[in-house]
């Protein structure tokens, strides 16, 4: 399957923030990124692979059994 390279104005869409987030992950080298020409592009693989990866579960409380005193 080929991947979709996504500018960084798609992936703050996809991402529901400014362009400005996108861009500072690729300043801090936190996602793939490849450089064409001057432009940068973002597969998008690595975009949903990030998503994977910060997406917090939610913990599931078990359900304690009061026992009754003997």
């Amino acid at each position: 399957m080929r991947d979709r390279y996504l500018s960084v104005r798609e992936v703050a869409e996809l991402l529901g923030t400014t362009d400005r987030f996108p861009r500072r992950l690729v300043a801090e080298r936190r996602i793939t990124y490849v450089k064409v020409g001057r432009h940068v592009r973002i597969p998008e693989s690595v975009i949903r692979e990030y998503i994977d990866a910060n997406t917090v579960r939610p913990v599931q409380s078990r359900r304690r059994r009061l026992g009754r005193a003997a």
